[in-house]
């Protein structure tokens, strides 16, 4: 079946049988991603007092293929997914080199949420600061994500960045709230209420590391996401989405940062 054959069957089937693919948000799912952060948290807290701050620092064949050029992204230990009771975690880390950026200029770019609809175009369609108070930021980012079928979220972020150095910093950012939006851009467009839709993100959580040195910046970012589990008979439609796209918006973003930094 061609491409396009399966695009129509998959629009036919969310259009005919929407049930079979709604998903809802449980408590012991959540409880289940909370935890996971809570032990990733921990774990981050280590590696970033110990020598290797950053994670290509660990290998150095790593290393060595981010100051080539290359777009690291890995699943984290080696497991792309995490089964939880109706959900997946989805925990992916990533690192790239930019030669001659400063820390200040990549802090400025990364913190400047109001262009990032232009950086990290097409994945992000909207964007601004919400508001601001010194290195605590709550943001507003409208989400694109496509392959068998498109998806648009309505996100909203706290971040916060944590200077350690002249040359380091690091920062976390934790989704509050996501919308998926039925029929955007049709008079019709609206929000589903979060936790109660197709299920493709229902949380995001994301932890970068920014160090100046050898020339340039390297940037890292784990990003851990909780989606719903493939359902059963439509895992077809489902599972290129929910399994390849953590990996392929985590690469577009670092390689979006570079880009925008070797201006």
């Amino acid at each position: 079946m061609s491409v396009r054959s399966l695009v129509g069957v998959a629009v036919l089937v969310i259009a005919t049988q929407p049930d079979l693919l709604w998903g809802e948000l449980q408590p012991h799912s959540l409880r289940a991603f909370e935890d996971y952060i809570r032990k990733t948290e921990s774990r981050i807290d280590g590696q970033i007092s110990n020598k290797h701050f950053l994670w290509v620092d660990g290998s150095e064949e790593r290393l060595a293929r981010v100051r080539r050029g290359e777009v690291i992204t890995e699943p984290f230990d080696g497991v792309p997914e995490v089964k939880i009771p109706d959900g997946l975690i989805h925990d992916w880390i990533g690192s790239i080199f930019i030669p001659g950026a400063t820390l200040k200029d990549t802090l400025t770019l990364v913190q400047d949420y109001d262009r990032h609809k232009v950086v990290y175009r097409p994945e992000v369609i909207d964007s601004r600061t919400i508001h601001r108070e010194g290195d605590d930021f709550k943001i507003y980012l409208q989400l694109l994500k496509k392959k068998v079928v498109t998806v648009v979220l309505n996100t909203d972020h706290d971040v916060r960045y944590f200077p350690i150095d002249s040359k380091r910093c690091h920062s976390r950012s934790y989704t509050t709230r996501i919308a998926e939006v039925d029929h955007f851009g049709k008079p019709d467009q609206r929000e589903r209420p979060p936790g109660k839709d197709h299920g493709f993100l229902w949380r995001l959580y994301s932890y970068w590391r920014f160090q100046e040195r050898d020339g340039g910046t390297y940037v890292e970012c784990e990003a851990i996401s909780l989606t719903r589990s493939i359902p059963t008979g439509t895992g077809w439609i489902v599972r290129p989405i929910i399994r390849s796209l953590p990996r392929e918006s985590l690469a577009n973003t670092l390689a979006a940062t570079r880009t925008a930094l070797a201006k």
